[in-house]
């Protein structure tokens, strides 16, 4: 099975979500500056939320460069992916409707834990559809940012009702990680 469906409908569904996340910031009646303050939570939530979305497009596009081919597995896989992703526009007006309180925060890092074992999911597919000496597999064998977004993830759940921040601080590591551009995938192409 050839892979553009698959990722021209990705590419669709994470535009379609980044637009719902704009969407949800209300604009003010006021034409001031003051009037900007009370959206400060809002807009905050939106540029943590714009960076998963364009890390998980940027890792999404990275992952199916080096696929030759898909299944109906991986698009099943593709599908629940896209499934936890397109949660997160909700989780993202409620964490700045509510200024980043304990359940929200909560509800956020159980969404992005989910998008996040989600996609390894859909790795693994890809890489049991394609071998063991594929280039996805020797990119990924060793995965040390995804075990490490995990475990933030599984400990920022439950420390959201001990201090949101701390869940705040470790989402904002998480996504920091993966801005810095993960070139396990180059490397293993230029390899071959």
């Amino acid at each position: 099975m050839n892979k553009n469906r698959l990722e021209a409908f990705s590419d669709g569904v994470l535009a379609i979500i980044i637009t719902i996340m704009i969407l949800e910031i209300k604009v003010p009646e006021d034409n001031s500056f003051e009037s900007l303050k009370p959206l400060i939570p809002v807009i905050l939530s939106y540029v943590l939320s714009f960076v998963y979305v364009g890390i998980y497009w940027n890792n999404h596009h990275h992952m199916l460069q080096v696929v030759k081919k898909v299944n109906g597995s991986v698009l099943w896989g593709n599908l629940f992916l896209l499934f936890w992703l397109s949660l997160i526009p909700f989780a993202t007006s409620w964490i700045g409707s509510q200024h980043f309180s304990a359940v929200p925060m909560s509800v956020y890092g159980f969404i992005l834990l989910m998008c996040a074992i989600s996609y390894t999911l859909l790795q693994n597919k890809i890489i049991k559809l394609e071998g063991k000496d594929s280039i996805l597999y020797k990119a990924v064998e060793k995965d040390k940012k995804g075990k490490i977004s995990l475990v933030c993830y599984i400990l920022a759940v439950p420390l959201a009702f001990v201090s949101p921040w701390i869940s705040g601080l470790l989402y904002t590591t998480v996504a920091l990680i993966w801005v810095i551009p993960d070139a396990r995938i180059e490397k293993q192409i230029n390899k071959n």
